[in-house]
């Protein structure tokens, strides 16, 4: 077995590596970027390589580096994780010049299943069922479209050697065929290094269902049941599950026979995920093999009991699998929400800052986190927005969805906009529980999902208050003698404390008396007899009923956990309430630092109201910067590949027409 392996990744995945690789008495090196240089990764580490400035094209995508890195720590070994060079043939190729192993298949096999259009070629000799399609080596735009036409509406454009849903359009027709296929090329090429794609007949309303397998050396090959990646938005996975809901025994069979086929195919080592879809007539259709550890890995191994990266890590080490099918067995069932640093009100725009507070629900048998953060770290415009995973596990998907429900209730980070508030309406929806969803779940339910947040019930801001009054009192004031207000010498004296959730303001009348604080709020009446705050666990004792919540206090305001709900109040200011938006209004600006792609408009441009401007790339995500009505462009101040600093910047102005 190894002795030192390096982790060529950051974040969740790195950490979560790097606790296996210990607990087998391997030591794990991290690698950082300047950007990641406090990052919890790193700060966990025992020792820790710089490779490069933020970029990941500069630091997390740089083979030499990497091996550089490797070389100088005496690694044996290099865990990819997954993303970034987890399926870079190039890079496992370097590996294996140096002499160091790359803990994951052959050169090969990644080589042939990262071509979307040859897995499908090499996998269709095993009688492996396909999408009707393309997938030839002719790009030409006009030979595509026709190409389309003959496939017939709706098309699915897809980078060949994409993932995570980039590089991927949906077309419905023909007249929208040549400007999604320079949009896919265009991300493509960013996102990969490589344009080319190919076209499948766009199977309406699918489930998404991936099979785990596994392989080793010796010819052996294994499937580790399936899992539910059906809930997505953008394509990218939002919610997994295991085992997968509303299959029948011959889908099953048809998934594990395709995938072991499919592995058997490129003879397959290591970790990897076969992935189908199933049409709406519960067809199964394979569309792609993943050649590295999926991020919701986490799922298979809550319901086999087994630790997927010690497998990775003894396979890569010659040995043999550990068990033989019959030997595989899945109880209960697994559900995996990812946390994400983003806006679902906003298109689930990403979100970038410091966070200031991180609070998680307490692991247990049940519960599992595997997290990138701590408080104080920040998320920044370089990687991907997902911060950490929540798994919980129960013996039925209703046990295992009641404790996700419970521990998103649990959960908040504050500085930054999270996805947490989504993912409970997501777990607590009836069609969701119900189990019929397909990947258009989230579009089928957008309205009621992003709905505003019900205004605060009493509890919470009783709670809020009696934090805003103890961090007075722990401030040394204000003191009764400092109040401009009725005071009276051994009587009672009134204050109004105005808090803002959600934009909304909410005055409370506040008595302190002898025997509590009386406070009006909402329209009732309520006694706190005691309030006591011990490490962020405030108990009121309210009209006799003893009441508890988690609540913290931070730069960004008063934040309370109580029954499932998590709330952010702030103290109101009048002396800022009227500051006026710093923004003009014909003013647009980037939502995010980022990349500039591609600019559609130069000054004196006459443009129509939605007409695309300018695109900006960020965080894995191409941002279309819009016109807001019908206008004259007047100055552009970025050209295609310059980078954008700061979130607000000017990147377009537009005078009214």
């Amino acid at each position: 077995m190894f002795k030192k392996i390096l982790i060529a990744n950051r974040g969740e995945i790195a950490c979560r590596i790097a606790r296996t690789a210990r607990r087998m008495g391997i030591q794990p090196i991290a690698v950082y970027s300047d950007a990641d240089s406090q990052a919890l990764h790193v700060r966990s580490s025992e020792q820790a390589l710089h490779i490069g400035s933020g970029p990941a094209t500069d630091s997390y995508l740089n083979i030499e580096r990497l091996i550089t890195a490797a070389r100088r720590s005496g690694a044996e070994a290099i865990h990819p994780g997954y993303g970034f060079l987890s399926e870079n043939a190039a890079f496992a190729a370097a590996c294996a010049e140096h002499g160091i192993v790359f803990i994951g298949p052959s050169v090969e096999a990644i080589r042939v299943m990262g071509s979307k259009s040859e897995a499908k070629a090499v996998v269709s000799r095993f009688d492996v069922p396909l999408v009707p399609g393309y997938y030839g080596d002719n790009q030409s735009p006009e030979f595509l479209a026709a190409q389309a036409s003959s496939i017939g509406m709706p098309v699915l454009i897809k980078a060949v050697a994409g993932g995570g849903g980039r590089g991927m359009r949906i077309v419905r027709h023909i007249t929208e065929f040549a400007d999604a296929l320079a949009s896919a090329q265009r991300e493509a090429r960013s996102a990969f290094g490589d344009p080319t794609v190919l076209l499948e007949k766009y199977v309406e309303s699918p489930r998404h269902i991936e099979v785990q397998v596994f392989g080793d050396n010796h010819g052996n090959i294994v499937h580790l049941y399936e899992r539910d990646c059906s809930l997505q938005r953008r394509h990218q996975k939002v919610i997994e599950e295991a085992p997968a809901v509303c299959l029948t025994d011959a889908q099953r069979d048809t998934l594990y026979r395709s995938a072991i086929a499919a592995a058997r195919a490129i003879s397959y080592s290591g970790a990897g995920t076969v992935e189908f879809v199933i049409a709406a007539d519960g067809g199964v259709f394979f569309i792609e093999m993943n050649t590295r550890l999926q991020v919701e890995h986490p799922v298979t191994e809550m319901i086999t009991g087994l630790d997927l990266v010690e497998w990775q890590l003894r396979v890569a080490a010659g040995e043999p699998l550990p068990l033989r099918q019959d030997e595989i067995q899945s109880r209960g069932h697994a559900v995996e929400v990812r946390l994400y640093a983003e806006d679902p009100a906003q298109d689930f725009r990403p979100s970038v800052g410091r966070i200031w507070h991180a609070h998680l629900p307490a692991p247990a048998p049940d519960v599992r986190i595997d997290a990138g953060v701590e408080s104080g770290d920040s998320i920044t415009p370089f990687y991907d927005a997902m911060f950490a995973k929540l798994i919980t596990f129960g013996a039925d998907r209703e046990a295992s969805l009641q404790r996700m429900a419970a521990a998103l209730g649990e959960t908040a980070l504050t500085g930054v906009t999270t996805n947490v508030e989504y993912l409970q309406r997501v777990v607590t929806h009836p069609a969701y529980i119900a189990g019929g969803f397909n990947t258009h779940f989230v579009e089928d339910f957008r309205d009621e999902l992003n709905a505003p947040s019900p205004p605060p019930q009493p509890f919470e801001l009783l709670f809020a208050a009696c934090a805003v009054l103890g961090e007075r009192r722990r401030a040394g004031g204000p003191s009764p003698w400092q109040q401009r207000d009725s005071f009276r010498l051994n009587l009672d004296y009134t204050e109004a404390l105005v808090l803002v959730a959600g934009g909304e303001q909410y005055v409370l009348e506040i008595t302190h008396r002898r025997d509590g604080l009386a406070v009006n709020a909402l329209g009732g009446e309520y006694l706190i007899a005691r309030h006591d705050l011990q490490a962020s666990q405030l108990a009121m004792v309210v009209d006799g009923e003893r009441i508890r919540a988690t609540v913290f206090t931070d730069q960004a305001g008063i934040h309370v956990l109580h029954d499932g709900r998590y709330r952010q109040f702030v103290v109101f200011d009048p002396l800022h309430a009227a500051e006026e938006d710093a923004t003009a209004a014909g003013s647009m600006t980037a939502p995010m630092p980022g990349s500039i792609t591609a600019v559609m408009v130069k000054v004196g441009d006459r443009v129509a109201r939605g007409a695309a401007l300018i695109m900006l790339e960020a965080m894995k995500i191409e941002h279309t910067i819009v016109a807001p009505f019908d206008g004259v462009v007047t100055e552009v101040r970025y050209a295609k590949g310059e980078q954008v600093a700061q979130e607000g910047a000017e990147l377009i102005k537009l005078e009214p027409a």
